[in-house]
């Protein structure tokens, strides 16, 4: 190890992010640049804070990692990602989401809700639901970042989570959103260079892209059999159609995540931080390069991580990462022993850089947007005081934020970084979605339709969770507690479906149904809402 390259590496990398933070830090007056940017920030800005806020290490550890067991087949998600993550997001729900919230002088994600739908209800629910859920998607990205650095730098993992923790704290609570989205743009500059470097070398290293992929088609007899009973057929093929491994991969993965991006609390606030729609317009390309580049190297070179290990050890990658901690391996080991066994020293400490911008951005993007639904969307909604005071329950509410993802990355199992992500990206889809999409596009949606979509949404969702959706259903043991079941439907496929799938179309019409049932909202409130829409 060359300790003299990683500490200038390192130095000159968090001097930068320190000078960032602290110009959002100079450069916030006032709630509304630190809550949402003085909503006049850069179209490059926003769209890499965007891309670097949604892709972090949970993408590149966690999925990268999943597909180096299940294969090429993750490659859908990267498509949905662009589709509706960029071009549906930005085009459609983005420039009416921006145009919204100013008229309605909203700040977050739940305060557009509440006023939208004109319920006090809404905004301190939406809120509270926000900072309970997020932290388990904080900390997978958490464990993602430590994994690495502990497999690099050799240090232990609950040192480098913690320290990491201690790094991110500093500049979020200080700068608010703008330090958070001019750090998370230079990051995801890192991100983008280190990815397509990494892609480039993975297939230099397999002898091109033809001979890669042929080599990985090839391992299918040594597949685990487990595998292959769950409806695995290969690194390069789609699972078995309406098998465990089918349903697991799409539903939960590619339709859950894939779907789940356009109710991200954290990624909803950043249309807010625009002052035109032409800025978003400016902003789709960047950000739909951005995404695919950064979402499409993982999962492939996590799939053809299986090649390089066959070849220098003769074993899978998954076989590779056993450990006495793990003897089985670690899904979230795969890609940071990859990156540290294949590629040359310069480019692993450039790497660690790249993955420490991945969790950093989307970390900090997730706690401030826990720290604003405490201090604006609780405090302020339930006490009814409003001004600075707000920003210091927000400051203290990352703190409390950034304590529990650390706790939670502690005590957390190994291989749950890609399982926390799609089960908040899930549960947001079916709170959320529904009363969000209605909210823009349907002026008939009414203050109780929208009360009945998010309370069916949330609590369908963890009821699935709790006693139908068997990846939590067993490890918290409920269902088998009360009623002697692990779940309570074990017939195919409903054990493998995600919640999203039930959960999702029961806000959507309940909604719906209740909204048509009740007194709709007045003209005039319609019409400051959708003024200039």
């Amino acid at each position: 190890m060359d300790i003299v390259l990683l500490n200038v590496v390192i130095l000159i990398y968090l001097l930068v992010v320190g000078y960032l933070g602290y110009k959002g830090w100079k450069t916030t007056k006032c709630a509304e640049d630190y809550m949402v940017g003085g909503r006049k920030i850069h179209p490059f800005v926003m769209a890499m804070s965007y891309g670097a806020t949604f892709i972090s290490t949970a993408a590149i550890v966690g999925f990268g990692g999943i597909a180096g067991i299940y294969g090429m087949s993750l490659l859908w998600l990267p498509f949905l990602n662009i589709f509706i993550g960029v071009l549906i997001a930005f085009v459609f729900f983005g420039k009416r989401t921006r145009k919204m919230g100013h008229n309605l002088g909203a700040l977050t994600f739940p305060e557009l809700l509440s006023k939208r739908f004109e319920s006090k209800f809404i905004q301190w629910f939406s809120g509270l639901l926000i900072f309970c859920a997020m932290p388990i998607y904080a900390a997978a990205v958490l464990i993602g970042a430590a994994r690495f650095i502990e497999t690099t730098l050799g240090i232990s993992f609950e040192i480098a989570l913690l320290v990491f923790s201690i790094i991110i704290a500093a500049y979020v609570v200080m700068g608010g959103l703008k330090g958070v989205m001019y750090t998370d743009a230079f990051q995801a500059s890192i991100m983008f260079l280190g990815m397509l470097f990494l892609l480039y070398k993975t297939y230099s290293i397999l002898g091109g892209v033809t001979s890669a992929h042929l080599e990985i088609t090839n391992f299918t007899p040594l597949i685990s059999g487990n595998l292959i009973e769950i409806g695995h057929l290969g690194l390069t093929s789609m699972p078995e159609f309406g098998s465990q491994l089918w349903w697991t991969i799409v539903s939960s993965i590619i339709l859950g995540v894939g779907t789940g991006v356009l109710a991200q609390p954290q990624l909803v606030v950043r249309f807010m931080t625009v002052k035109s729609n032409r800025e978003l317009n400016r902003a789709v390309l960047i950000g739909g390069i951005f995404i695919f580049v950064a979402t499409g190297t993982s999962y492939v070179v996590g799939a053809l991580s299986n090649a390089y290990f066959m070849n220098t050890e003769g074993i899978l990658s998954i076989a590779a990462t056993a450990t006495e901690t793990f003897p089985k391996g670690n899904v979230d080991s795969i890609i940071p022993l990859y990156i540290n066994k294949a590629m040359p020293e310069w480019f692993i400490y450039v790497f660690l850089v790249s993955l420490l911008a991945a969790a950093m951005s989307t970390l900090s993007s997730q706690f401030h947007a826990q720290g604003t639904s405490i201090g604006r969307d609780v405090y302020e909604t339930i006490t009814g005081k409003k001004g600075g005071n707000s920003v210091h329950i927000t400051r203290i509410g990352i703190i409390f934020a950034i304590v529990i993802a650390v706790v939670l990355g502690y005590v957390l199992p190994g291989g749950i970084i890609a399982k926390g992500t799609a089960l908040f990206f899930g549960l947001c889809t079916a709170a959320f979605l529904p009363i969000y999409a209605l909210g823009l596009f349907w002026k008939r949606t009414t203050k109780e339709g929208a009360i009945s979509g998010l309370l069916s949404g949330t609590f369908s969702s963890i009821f699935c969770l709790v006693f139908l959706h068997k990846a939590e259903a067993v490890p918290l043991g409920i269902s088998k507690m009360l009623f002697g079941r692990e779940v309570l439907i074990s017939s195919m496929p409903w054990p493998y479906v995600d919640p999203v799938l039930i959960a999702f179309p029961i806000s959507f019409i309940v909604t719906i149904l209740v909204s048509l049932l009740t007194k709709a909202p007045s003209k005039e409130h319609l019409d400051k809402c959708f003024k200039g829409i």
